[in-house]
This record gives structure tokens, C-alpha cells and sequence, in this order.
């Protein structure tokens, strides 16, 4: 974790909004973008003892926990797509937020893909959280799985809940897809590390970059990081541990789809698209056509979800490209 030498202003303080939403949560030294840490980190388990954070209560139950996702973020897509593969869509309900950011972050509204919040009636996420906690301070950031029945956030962590939704929920979910087999989970482990710093936040520190030093370090270490991956299947693999989809996979997928539409533009990641290296977009089409993944994708929502943030476009004009072999929206 770089050292954070400059943190912004909160956007929920003791409960309070008190600023517009900006996508910089922190600095380092060089200027570069840090990510805030989750703040509720609960665990459902089958049997409502601890799990390996924070306290417990929190039993699997079906309908007790509720879904708050964007579909614009990667991080809740995690969640999304743990859900379908575990086949807990009617265990587990869902409202989705708006695409765009407004000053007071996400919103609940009727853009479409998009609706209303069905289990506590709010109109901003930052509301679930200060229902959670009265004196929050923080960001009010998706995912976020919420207990109907506590009344509070179990966890806002998407590593947790897809973890969670893969044994957490224990005969409630589909036992035949292990997302975190336990003969390959070092492994797993160490894969993610390592594509998180190089690819999933590392489009995020290149776009959020507060100096030239700071972007051309993170632009670099993307690069690198894909050009690792797609040597990674130059053996024919299917999935990223051969024939088994785990969460690592899951992880590459939700950052990989979005990076022609978004991250090539409004993050100045534009060294190569996806579909110039050969095996990783085989790869990623090989993912949307697998057990239903392209349904969690909206390109509609990821590319207005991307443009509107004001500080790197600020006229908010929406690109009509890029057109995507085998990408197509929801509708």
C-alpha cells in the first residue's frame, strides 16, 4: 500500500454529505490515485457464526439480504455475476443505481436498466449507509449487501461477497461451481494480487492520475500486465487456471470488458485495445458466452457511467463507439 500523503475531503462526514462527488479518494507521494478501504466487512455464513471479518448474525436466509449494484462498476459486477453462477438470483435480491454520477454519488431513478430502491426507498446510496451506521464517514461506494432483517450492511467489499455467495450461503447456492477450489487457492490468491495492482486498479490509477509520473507508471504496469495475461493463454487454455472458472477469472473479466469501452478512452489507457491482442479477446468472448455472463454487461451503462464523470470529460458527451465484436447491449 503506497504511502497516502494527501487524503480529499470526505464526502460523508459524521453522516452528512457535505461535498459533490470527485472519483479521487486519496494521493501518494507521486500523486497518484490510493482506493479507499471497505468499511463494513461481515460475512453471511450457513450458520450465522463469524466469518473472517468482523462479527456475526448474519445466517443465510433466503430473502433476508438484498443486492445494491452499479452496472457501470466492475467491482459490484464481481458480485453480480458471483450471484448468477451461484444460482442464488432468487435468494439474493438486487436494485441497480443509475449510470451517471451525480453530486451526491450514486442514484436510485429510472434510467433505463436502472430503478428504484425496492427495500429501503432511498434516493442516494449514501442513505443505505448512513441507515447502517448514523455517523458514517467515507465514501458510499457499490457494492453493498444489505440484511433486511438487521437492518444494516453486512459488507461493502466485493473480494467478501463473492466469497460469501460461493460458500457463505451453503445448500441455498449452487454447489457444483467452486469459484475458490481449495487444491488451486495460493494460487488463485496470488494471481489476484497480482492482477489487481496491474489491471484492475491500475486502469483506475492511470485515469486518476494526479501527475504525469504517476499516470505513465500505472499506464505502464497495465500494459505489462496484459501483455502477461495474453502469453498466459498462449497455451490454448480456456480459462485462466485451464478448464476451471474461478473467481480470478471473474476478476479479469469485469475489468477486460469495459476496457475498449471505457478505460482505452476517458482513462487515457490507449497503448492497445482488448481486441488487438488475439488470445484475450478470444478469451473474453469465450467469458460472455459462458453461463450467462454476458447478461450481467450493459454497454450502455458503462459508457455513460464512465463519461460522466466531470473531472475527465467534462462536457459529458457520450463516444457512439467503440463497436465490439460480439458486444452487444442488454436491450
Amino acid at each position: 500500500m503506497p504511502e497516502i500523503s494527501e487524503r480529499e475531503d470526505f464526502m460523508l462526514v459524521d453522516g452528512k454529505w457535505s461535498a459533490d462527488w470527485q472519483p479521487v479518494q486519496a494521493k501518494d507521494a507521486k500523486g497518484g490515485f490510493v482506493r479507499q478501504d471497505s468499511q463494513f466487512r461481515n460475512w453471511v455464513t450457513p450458520d450465522g457464526k463469524p466469518g473472517p471479518t468482523g462479527e456475526g448474525g448474519f445466517a443465510a436466509e433466503a430473502g433476508r439480504y438484498h443486492l445494491y449494484v452499479a452496472l457501470i462498476c466492475p467491482w459490484a459486477s464481481r458480485t453480480l455475476i458471483a450471484r448468477r453462477l451461484k444460482g442464488l438470483e432468487g435468494i439474493v435480491s438486487v436494485d441497480v443505481v443509475e449510470p451517471a454520477m451525480t453530486g451526491q454519488g450514486w442514484r436510485f431513478g429510472d434510467y433505463p436498466g436502472s430503478g428504484p430502491d425496492a427495500v429501503n426507498g432511498a434516493t442516494y446510496l449514501h442513505e443505505i449507509y448512513t441507515r447502517a451506521d448514523p455517523h458514517c464517514s467515507g465514501r458510499a461506494t457499490v457494492p453493498v449487501l444489505w440484511d433486511r432483517v438487521r437492518r444494516t450492511i453486512v459488507n461493502n467489499e466485493s473480494a467478501d461477497i463473492v466469497r460469501m455467495f460461493n460458500t457463505g450461503f451453503g445448500a441455498l447456492a449452487d454447489g457444483a461451481l467452486d469459484l475458490y477450489p481449495s487444491d488451486i487457492a495460493d494460487e488463485i490468491d496470488s494471481l489476484n494480487d497480482w492482477m489487481y495492482g496491474g489491471l484492475n486498479n491500475g486502469v483506475y490509477r492511470a485515469g486518476f492520475a494526479t501527475t504525469q509520473i504517476a499516470y505513465e507508471d500505472a499506464f505502464k504496469q497495465v500494459f505489462a500486465t496484459l501483455d502477461a495475461l495474453e502469453d498466459r493463454f498462449a497455451d490454448g487454455r480456456r480459462f485462466l487456471f485451464g478448464d476451471r472458472f474461478t473467481e480470478s477469472d471473474i476478476r479479469a473479466f469485469v475489468t477486460l470488458v469495459r476496457f475498449d469501452l471505457a478505460y482505452h478512452g476517458v482513462f487515457k489507457c490507449n497503448r492497445k485495445r482488448i481486441v488487438d491482442y488475439p488470445a484475450l479477446q478470444a478469451y473474453l468472448l469465450r467469458a460472455l458466452d459462458w453461463r450467462g455472463l454476458r447478461e450481467t454487461v450493459s454497454v450502455d451503462h458503462i459508457k455513460r457511467g464512465y463519461y460522466s464523470i466531470t473531472s475527465l470529460n467534462p462536457n459529458g458527451v457520450v463516444p457512439l463507439g467503440p463497436d465490439i465484436p460480439g458486444l452487444t447491449d442488454r436491450a
